[in-house]
Parts: C-alpha cells; sequence; structure tokens
C-alpha cells in the first residue's frame, strides 16, 4: 500500500484529498505546515507528497527546496490556486516533480499520481519480479520455483514494502504504521513474528533475502536482477 502525505493548511482540503485518495486503497497521513511535514517525514516512510504552495511559515517552495538540497528524490505534486506560467516555472526549478491548479479534477489528480509512481520506479503495475518470481499485489501471490503461494495480507504487504525498496532499512516502528496503521493497539514484536514466517516460508530461495540490520530493523536485498 503506497503512503502519501498531504501537506496543505486548509483543513477541508486535507479532509477532501484524504476521502478520495483512501478510496483508491492509498495510506494517508495528512500535516497541515511544512513543519508538520517534516516531522512526519522523520518518523514514517513516505512514497509521494501532495504539497499545497501557499502556507505560512515555510511555503512549498521552500519546503520543495529543503528536501532536495537534503538530496531527497521523493516524488511531489504541488497542488494550487497560482495558475500563472511564473508560478509553475518556480515550481519546477526548486525541485517539485509535476503541479496541478485549483479546483482540483480528482481523475487528473489520480492519473498523475500514478505516473509519479512509475517515474519513481515504484511497481505501478502491482507486480514485482525478480528474476522468475513474482509477486502480484492484487491477488496477494508469490509464484516461482513451482508453486503460487497466496499470503497473509499482513505477510504480503510487509514483503511487498520490503522488496519496493530493496536495501533500504525500515525501523520496526515504520513497518508497524504502513502495515498495521499507526492507531493499531499491536506491539512493534508483531513485525519480527512476522519477519520470522516470511524467512520460514521462503527458506531456500535465493532471488531475495531478508536481513536483519542490528538496533535498526530490517531491509530486503535482491539476489537476482
Amino acid at each position: 500500500m503506497f503512503h502519501i502525505l498531504v501537506v496543505d493548511d486548509d483543513k477541508n482540503t486535507r479532509r477532501y484529498l484524504k476521502a478520495v485518495l483512501e478510496a483508491e486503497n492509498y495510506s494517508v497521513t495528512l500535516a497541515e505546515s511544512g513543519k508538520a511535514a517534516l516531522d512526519v517525514m522523520s518518523r514514517e516512510y513516505i512514497d509521494l507528497i501532495i504539497l499545497d504552495i501557499m502556507m505560512p511559515e515555510m511555503d512549498g517552495y521552500e519546503f520543495t527546496n529543503i528536501l532536495r538540497e537534503g538530496n531527497s528524490d521523493l516524488p511531489i505534486l504541488m497542488v494550487t490556486a497560482k495558475q500563472l506560467p511564473a508560478d509553475k516555472h518556480k515550481g519546477f526549478l526548486v525541485g517539485t516533480d509535476d503541479y496541478l491548479t485549483k479546483p482540483i479534477d480528482e481523475t487528473e489528480m489520480l492519473l498523475r499520481i500514478r505516473a509519479l509512481l512509475r517515474r519513481a520506479k515504484i511497481v505501478s503495475e502491482r507486480k514485482i519480479v525478480i528474476g522468475d518470481i513474482t509477486l502480484d499485489y492484487d491477488s496477494m501471490t508469490v509464484t516461482g520455483h513451482g508453486t503460487t503461494q497466496g499470503l497473509p495480507q499482513k505477510e504480503f504487504l510487509l514483503l511487498y514494502k520490503l522488496l519496493s525498496y530493496p536495501g533500504k532499512i525500515f525501523t520496526r516502528i515504520q513497518l508497524m504504521d504502513e502495515i498495521w496503521g499507526a492507531d493499531s493497539e499491536t506491539g512493534w514484536e508483531t513485525v519480527t513474528v512476522h519477519i520470522g514466517r516470511l524467512r520460514k516460508r521462503f527458506e531456500g530461495w535465493e532471488e531475495f533475502e531478508i536481513v536483519s540490520v542490528r538496533g535498526l530493523g530490517y531491509k530486503a536485498v535482491r539476489k537476482t536482477v
């Protein structure tokens, strides 16, 4: 499940975008300012940002510039009432990936989001292929070695998330928030349990491995391109 951060100082806009995105099965976190968004990003893994330009204290341009100066290549979709070419030019110059003007066309926004995720090399067709192994998001199955295994939802989402970002370290808390939800009463220890189940299920599969990173969390290693 892809995780989108909506940054807008208008409460009604945040609620509206959250409803539209969740209807498309995206996980959504809301932030009312650039500072709040940076706080969110310090504790949650985000796949894409929908960003308003006109905000107090830190506007969208400054927020984008901060991310790009920090070498973040996170996809950013700027959404604003500003329609002058100069405003769009400024957005692209500071590092936004795409631009959408208000009033928002839901279909156009969703298409732009899909395109941004695809450009970011996130598997937009909802499949991950590693050699002869295929993870199919829609059926929550893993096919390979002559078999097709249907995985329990949490196990599949956990494996899919890790393999979508090979080599990236995720903390247990990040994985808990992403897979189980920030409001879940389940302890982070359940991540360890599910990792153990995945390792046992795919023991002997040479195409990928889930590696523990001492004191940090877990990462997936792809061994076949």
